[in-house]
């Protein structure tokens, strides 16, 4: 059984085969901090974040912010050239909020890192649902017209009463209606949800999963929830009020999620990464490539691939 839009024996839509087909060569991320803060740290919104969020932010793995854009972008694409010396880049603004900022700082900031190296072939910038005022998306829109862009939105979960939970700072009607705004001009938007979130269930979960399938999106992130030292949830996994998946159950809802995924959304990730000193758990996670490869079993096992039970919009 091979799946279309996969190479090898892969029976989901990889991000490596989209971006092979699309330019012909390799492509990689160059991870980028620029810098940004978000509105559920700030004040704007609320403080303290996201309760699985650590201090220091998302985008653990990007460049540092005491660099300017240009050295961070060189000092991560000449580590990637090591393993691939003849790919192209897409400049990934990873780290917190990046559409967080006047529309200026914005601009100054995208045109810096495009400007940095011709062989850039397009920007994938990470935000939230509620950092999307009108003069942004337009500036996004023109932006869509001259490079490849990506917009990667964080929703987590469906369910507002774990978002509530979890400090999100926003409902799903947000969710939905930052996807409509970037859509409206044409833009891709991959989705980030998370597995093991607390008081969630399997089916809650795959609910998330059905409700994304049903969206005008063009791909998704599936993460697991990593409980990092010194949160918020590290406190209510300590008070036994969360309870963290195991290695099995996870692997088994995966394969859940994307069998009711349409065959045609690309899987960007199918779990997540920590940094090893600051994670307290699931330590098993830590083993990124036996999970992928758990999966990959899985999915053989059950003779079954993304899309099987796609029910369409």
């Amino acid at each position: 059984m091979s799946f279309k839009y996969s190479y090898g024996d892969k029976q989901y839509h990889t991000l490596n085969y989209h971006l092979r087909e699309k330019y012909q060569q390799k492509i990689f991320k160059v991870m980028i901090n620029a810098g940004f803060t978000c509105p559920n740290i700030d004040g704007t919104v609320t403080y303290g974040g996201c309760t699985f969020c650590s201090i220091k932010g998302s985008g653990d793995f990007a460049g540092s912010p005491e660099d300017d854009l240009k050295t961070q972008f060189i000092s991560v694409k000449t580590m990637m050239h090591e393993k691939w010396p003849e790919a192209k880049y897409i400049a990934y603004f990873q780290a917190f909020s990046n559409t967080h900022a006047p529309l200026a700082v914005l601009k100054n900031k995208y045109e810096a890192v495009l400007a940095c190296d011709p062989n850039i072939i397009g920007l994938s910038i990470g935000t939230r649902p509620d950092c999307l005022p009108d003069d942004v998306v337009d500036y996004l829109g023109e932006l869509n017209e001259r490079v490849n862009l990506w917009v990667e939105l964080g929703l987590q979960t469906i369910h507002d009463k774990t978002g509530k939970i979890i400090n999100r700072g926003h409902n799903y009607q947000t969710f939905l209606d930052g996807v409509n705004k970037l859509r409206a001009k044409n833009i891709e938007v991959i989705v980030h949800i998370i597995n093991g979130l607390p008081r969630e269930t399997p089916e809650m979960m795959l609910a998330t999963a059905k409700a994304v399938a049903k969206l005008d999106v063009q791909g998704i992130k599936i993460h697991l929830l990593h409980v990092i030292e010194g949160t918020p949830m590290h406190r209510m996994l300590k008070n036994n009020r969360l309870t963290l998946m195991e290695k099995d159950d996870y692997v088994d809802l995966v394969v859940d999620q994307l069998e009711v995924l349409p065959k045609e959304m690309v899987i960007h990730r199918l779990t997540g990464d920590a940094v090893r000193e600051e994670l307290v758990g699931p330590m098993w996670s830590l083993k990124k490539w036996e999970i992928l490869n758990a999966i990959d079993d899985r999915l053989k096992e059950r003779q079954t691939y993304q899309g099987r039970l796609y029910e369409g919009v």
